[in-house]
């Protein structure tokens, strides 16, 4: 029997182990995944470094206009100034009857703050590698070293074929727009500042959005913003001008900026602003960044 198992061992030894083919990139991602499964769950320093208490009462929230039901801790919750005080509102009422509704917020939407406020985090994780000191998200294929949004022109595909995480369909605006310019919105209302910067990198890291839903999304972001936060209005007002190119041959942003509005006026200081900043370096004439 000893002899046997001998041989068996002998014959395993001799096979050629077969070598995977991963890419450097692959790897890295890797490894950026493993360390963040290292980290300890529920121990974002966004969250305050500590795990929420989950023997707290549960609150029931019905998000939408058809309602979907979700239950969180009320704990968990009160990470939000803005729950907290409705929570404060509602400190008499019986454990069953604790019930916030929230119409206007979109279900998906509302389910990505509420799995950052139980873990730091939403779906697709941001993973960063310390080394190379790039960001990219997981489970999605895309340049680690990309730091903003890659444009396209219209395709007159579908803009939910894009991926399911990068873009929702919010029954406000009737149409979809950014999922991470929805979700920093809605930060924005809770009093989740750290989720408004986590989102705003997120946003960062897409490609390939066509010019519709990136105009679509700066109309949203503008109509859910106050003036001064500027944040995500300049981040929208940049893109443009970086990449101004794909923007002025697209019929989408003629008709866009035919309704005019702020978020246009803003863009044209910008614009004024980065072709005075550019002409003051001697760089190029501001005469060639005329329209003919």
């Amino acid at each position: 029997m000893f002899k046997r198992s001998f041989a068996a061992s002998r014959e395993k030894a001799g096979k050629a182990r077969k070598i995977s083919k991963r890419s450097f990139r692959d790897d890295t991602k890797q490894r950026m995944r493993e360390a963040l499964n290292d980290a300890t769950p529920n121990s974002s320093p966004s969250l305050g470094g500590s795990s929420p208490k989950l023997n707290s009462a549960i609150v029931t929230i019905a998000v939408g206009k058809d309602q979907r039901l979700f239950a969180a801790h009320e704990d968990v919750l009160s990470r939000s100034p803005w729950f907290a005080e409705v929570c404060r509102e509602q400190f008499f009422a019986s454990p069953g009857q604790r019930r916030i509704t929230l119409p206007d917020e979109e279900p998906e939407v509302f389910s990505a703050v509420l799995e950052y406020m139980y873990k730091g985090d939403y779906y697709p994780r941001l993973l960063h590698d310390r080394k190379r000191n790039t960001y990219a998200l997981e489970d999605v294929e895309a340049d680690l070293t990309m730091q903003s949004i890659s444009p396209q022109l219209d395709s007159g595909k579908k803009s939910g074929g894009l991926s399911d995480h990068a873009v929702v369909y919010h029954h406000g605006v009737g149409d979809y727009v950014l999922r991470d310019t929805v979700i920093y919105c809605s930060a924005l209302r809770f009093g989740l500042a750290d989720l408004q910067r986590l989102a705003l990198r997120k946003q960062g890291l897409q490609s390939g959005i066509d010019v519709a839903t990136i105009l679509r999304s700066a109309r949203f972001a503008y109509a859910n913003t106050p003036p001064s936060d500027s944040r995500l209005r300049a981040h929208y007002l940049a893109l443009i001008i970086r990449s101004r190119k794909t923007f002025k041959r697209s019929g989408t942003m003629q008709m866009e900026m035919e309704k005019g509005g702020q978020f246009f006026f803003d863009l044209f200081v910008a614009m004024a602003n980065h072709i005075d900043d550019v002409g003051e370096q001697g760089q190029v004439s501001p005469s060639h960044y005329l329209l003919y």
